[in-house]
């Protein structure tokens, strides 16, 4: 009996304890709900190209394939030394494409009358002086280049105008929030939360395909223009 008394007051201290322990630990607050102002920042920034990438090709037919090839080496090697003549290094010179595939020829009656083989070898050029690019297309075309196209005008290092484009970007986004703060009778708090993204927009690609070889080695008339880079910024304001 004196045994099961002793067990009962000893569960009965430990109640005591552990009650005594929950009463001490604060209930958790209840935190205030944030409010937020959300605004979308844009601002755009103007390029000027100083890089271009041309794919400049030679097509060549014959029906015999070893002449057919033998004629677009002479051209392409032709084409080439061009290029370097007018100071394009041999590592903006890339191929891209050289390929030789029969076709065949039919006549009015629906007859296979032969096979022709034709021969492409496109390089993908990266030129470094733009104020070249007329006597460049000029010289390609005379030295045997029967394809370019996909002429794709570019800005090499575009930091600094991203950098521009972003803090303007920003500086938009605050304006408005202060706006939109002031009109609502409320005040901007610190940014809770900031993101961007851009977009770079550029020329359609310029294609002449098709020009054909011979003739003086005129400069080709082109216009690099102006690129533009966009850039968004959304921003989270607390509102007090």
């Amino acid at each position: 009996m004196n045994r099961n008394k002793t067990i009962l007051i000893s569960i009965l201290l430990a109640l005591v304890v552990l009650s005594s322990a929950c009463a001490s630990v604060p209930a958790p607050a209840i935190q205030p709900m944030l409010r937020t102002l959300s605004v979308t920042g844009s601002a755009q920034a103007a390029l000027t190209p100083d890089i271009a990438y041309i794919n400049i090709g030679v097509h060549s037919e014959n029906v015999d394939p070893k002449e057919a090839v033998a004629s677009n080496n002479v051209s392409s090697k032709a084409v080439a030394d061009a290029l370097k003549a007018l100071g394009v290094d041999s590592k903006d010179i890339l191929t891209t494409n050289f390929s030789i595939y029969p076709q065949d020829e039919w006549g009015p009656d629906g007859q296979k009358i032969g096979t022709k083989f034709m021969v492409d070898n496109t390089v993908y050029v990266t030129l470094r002086d733009l104020t070249k690019i007329g006597d460049l297309l000029g010289a390609a075309v005379k030295a045997g280049a029967n394809s370019i196209n996909g002429i794709q005008f570019d800005v090499a290092d575009k930091t600094p105008y991203l950098a521009e484009a972003r803090k303007a970007a920003v500086e938009n986004a605050n304006l408005q929030a202060q706006d939109l703060s002031k009109a609502a009778g409320v005040e901007l708090g610190p940014v809770q939360s900031l993101n961007y993204y851009n977009t770079y927009a550029s020329q359609v690609p310029m294609d002449m395909k098709g020009v054909g070889g011979g003739g003086a080695a005129a400069a080709v008339p082109v216009s690099p223009g102006q690129l533009s880079i966009t850039v968004d910024v959304s921003v989270v304001y607390e509102i007090k």
